[in-house]
């Protein structure tokens, strides 16, 4: 199975409501698709996130970074060598971690097609079926309060709360929260780096001081920030995963040695793939420290990839956030992984098991 070539492609699917964070909202996905082909007829998909807030990729940077210097190292390549089809798409550029990972999930399509065989079987096996959390937009009170306890009444047992704004008003939009679906589903926090350190404290205290109890605070300080991030850990109960603080394998050494978290946030679209996220994997697994996988604002071509991983080391990646698809109106996907609300499940189909992807806007170059 040679490569023969590589094309992108637009892929625009509206939400359902409108994503909001403390860095931005979204009201579409607008994606960007590789689709990479081969002399025996097989496709490979991925797909990348613009998410210039948080890896710096925009749709014009990930378009030229693919077409210009990723794809010519790798047509005729053969599928097989795996390693050193990696290797070129990781030493093509620096940084570009998006690109890198759109390019990589279809390469590890092709490689498991090429043996006939699910993704996460070549990967390692496991239980085809993950359970993910919803996230909760950060809004206005009764906005998420509502919104939470639609999600449960769907079958949530796991929310994300949005947060990060407005100290303060945070801390009330928590405590409502946890009032109104208590004993009914678990709350994490997404700071979304809104906090300073002593904000972060405070708030938790705070919190943790009314008996709101909560499975992790995720990235309450800024990206860069790593002793505040540790000042935080050291200084209360909840545990506080990192996600922007730590895209690669040496960073998440770093943060560990550091004793700066609890938990670390894996996302393709932050490592450039499958194959770092793999090393961050079993790096946390050395040191005992657990794992998220999750994902940006990414349709169920690059999820599916995301939750191939975390059934293949469900070892250390105890928790899912790969809401992505459930926040679609619509799935573009045929085939591949099925999203039914909490419940993800992946069949036997070789690959990511996708056959079509409707709407897909081929790019003209």
């Amino acid at each position: 199975m040679k490569i023969t070539e590589v094309r992108l492609g637009m892929l625009r699917v509206p939400l359902k409501t409108p994503f909001k964070t403390a860095l931005r909202t979204v009201d579409t996905v607008e994606d960007i698709v590789v689709s990479i082909h081969t002399d025996t007829g097989h496709v490979g998909y991925g797909e990348a996130a613009a998410t210039a807030v948080i890896t710096g990729d925009t749709h014009g940077s990930i378009i030229e970074a693919i077409d210009k210097v990723i794809a010519p190292r790798l047509i005729g390549e053969e599928v097989v060598d795996l390693n050193r089809i990696v290797r070129r798409i990781q030493g093509a550029m620096e940084r570009n971690t998006s690109a890198k990972a759109a390019v990589e999930i279809a390469i590890y399509d092709l490689w498991a097609q090429l043996y006939g065989a699910p993704l996460y079987r070549m990967l390692g096996g496991g239980e085809p079926v993950v359970s993910t959390d919803i996230t909760i937009s950060v809004d206005h009170i009764d906005k998420m309060v509502a919104d939470s306890m639609s999600a449960v009444d769907r079958g949530f047992e796991t929310l994300k709360i949005k947060i990060g704004k407005d100290i303060g008003l945070d801390i009330e939009r928590v405590k409502a929260i946890h009032a109104a679906v208590e004993g009914r589903a678990l709350l994490r926090l997404d700071a979304n780096q809104g906090w300073t350190p002593k904000q972060a404290v405070y708030a938790m205290r705070t919190l943790e001081d009314a008996g709101v109890q909560l499975e992790l605070l995720e990235q309450p300080v800024h990206a860069r920030d790593i002793a505040g991030l540790k000042y935080v850990t050291d200084r209360v109960h909840t545990p506080v995963m990192a996600d922007e603080s730590v895209f690669g394998p040496a960073e998440v050494i770093d943060l560990i040695k550091k004793r700066a978290a609890d938990i670390i946030n894996i996302k393709l679209m932050k490592t450039g793939g499958i194959s770092n996220a793999i090393r961050i994997a079993d790096i946390a697994s050395v040191y005992g420290v657990e794992c998220m996988i999750g994902c940006m604002i990414e349709t169920s071509i690059s999820v599916a990839a995301a939750v191939h991983l975390a059934i293949a080391k469900s070892d250390v990646i105890t928790k899912v956030d790969l809401d992505g698809p459930s926040l679609c109106a619509f799935d573009p996907v045929d085939g591949g992984v099925i999203f039914n609300e909490s419940e993800i499940s992946v069949g036997e189909a070789p690959g990511l098991g996708i056959r079509a992807i409707r709407g897909y806007q081929p790019l003209v170059r």
